[in-house]
């Protein structure tokens, strides 16, 4: 598989997955999962921000695809099937742009900033 073959399975399975937390089928573990996934795809703020040289865009070239590989996992085939039926087209005029997507990145990042100030505090 090449790279634009993969950024395209990507841009179907990300809607998949969004479907997915709504559907009542979907195994709690899934659910949980796939929040997270759709949460980190759809912040506008990146867990390691990509102006930092390679480790910015690693950070979605290796996080993303293995949440979404993870994800998919756990739930059943029948379920994915559905969902990407009903995805095509989903998102054809672009993503949600929502900020509460951002919420668990900045989260992440006020957890570690106060690590970082207890560790140099003590």
């Amino acid at each position: 598989m090449n790279w634009k073959e993969w950024a395209k399975d990507i841009k179907i399975d990300i809607p998949v997955l969004f479907l997915s937390l709504k559907d009542k089928d979907t195994p709690t573990i899934a659910k949980i999962l796939a929040g997270i996934t759709v949460a980190y795809a759809l912040s506008p703020i990146d867990l390691i921000p990509d102006f930092i040289p390679v480790l910015g865009y690693l950070d979605d070239m290796i996080v993303l695809p293995a949440l979404i590989a993870l994800t998919i996992k756990f739930m059943p085939q029948n379920i994915i099937e559905r969902n990407r039926r009903l995805s095509k087209g989903l998102w054809e005029y672009g993503k949600p742009k929502k900020w509460y997507y951002a919420i668990p990145i900045i989260v992440i990042w006020l957890f570690i900033i106060m690590l970082v100030i207890k560790a140099v505090w003590l």
